[in-house]
């Protein structure tokens, strides 16, 4: 049985109001969210039932501290955290300490991903579960590794769901795309892109996902001779020409830190007419950021 409902601004203005005497500041306003400022990303550890238990603890601990931002993806330790996620989330539902409507549940799809564990023959796995099944056919695989055609994306996000013990997930980031230019040229990409956000967008209307976003590694932070680099203004555009003025891509996720300050401080955006970082764009068009490897 999937838990019922999303994140919302009621649920989560609650969740804020247990906090806001002990934390001044922590929580902050995104499209009526109230968010935490710190969320928990589950990517490393090595996909053990020990470090499912330690996710599950972490978890607990973080939401039971504020923490009201959860981030995965499906292929985080071969889909197991996202059932650490979802064995966490279930287990404070059950004891009445959070309720569905305070937390804001993120997750990933685009990169090939095992079951549990690496199979004895990775090679003979993705074939019969991806090539041989339909799911997916050899043209749509980039670098070996990542798939982002509307059937992929559809199966990834109702396996995602499943994991999480979620009807509905609250942010769906298209993984990486930029992985997508080793293998084809910048018009076939913007065929794909489109085409994902189309599923994306009806991901939406059908109440699998209430809004999505791209979570990228290089593709904003490089400059523009770069084979990766993205333009975020033409990602804006390609989401408006599918889903209109109120299409739902509402987030990005990159890398920021001390080593990585990229986003800040490299001008590899095209903004009226000028240079500029790529959180000046996101700002100037209402985007939530969110801080990987941070």
């Amino acid at each position: 049985m999937l838990i019922p409902g999303f994140a919302t601004p009621e649920g989560t203005a609650r969740f804020r109001d247990r906090y806001s005497a002990k934390l001044p500041g922590h929580f902050r306003d995104a499209y009526g969210l109230w968010l935490s400022s710190i969320g928990l990303g589950t990517y490393l550890g090595e996909p053990t039932t020990a470090c499912d238990a330690q996710y599950r603890e972490a978890i607990l601990r973080a939401v039971e501290m504020g923490t009201n931002v959860l981030d995965s993806a499906v292929n985080y330790r071969h889909q197991r955290s996202e059932r650490a996620i979802a064995s966490a989330l279930s287990a404070m539902i059950a004891l009445g300490t959070l309720r569905r409507d305070e937390i804001l549940v993120a997750t990933k799809g685009g990169f090939l991903t095992f079951d549990g564990e690496e199979p004895d023959d990775p090679s003979e796995y993705f074939n019969q579960r991806l090539i041989r099944s339909g799911l997916v056919r050899p043209e749509e695989v980039a670098a070996g590794c990542h798939v982002m055609s509307p059937r992929y994306l559809e199966d990834q996000i109702d396996v995602s769901r499943k994991n999480l013990g979620v009807e509905t997930i609250d942010l769906y980031y298209l993984h990486n795309p930029e992985t997508q230019l080793t293998d084809v040229s910048r018009d076939e990409f913007t065929r794909r892109i489109t085409a994902a956000f189309a599923a994306l967008e009806k991901a939406v209307t059908d109440g699998k996902i209430r809004m999505y976003g791209t979570a990228t590694w290089n593709a904003y932070r490089v400059g523009t001779g770069s084979r990766e680099a993205l333009s975020l203004l033409e990602i804006l555009r390609i989401a408006e020409e599918v889903g209109g003025g109120n299409h739902h891509l509402r987030a990005i996720q990159l890398p920021f830190n001390l080593a990585m300050p990229e986003a800040l401080t490299a001008r590899t955006q095209s903004l009226n007419n000028e240079q500029v970082p790529v959180l000046q764009v996101a700002r100037a068009h209402g985007l939530m950021v969110f801080a990987s490897a941070s």
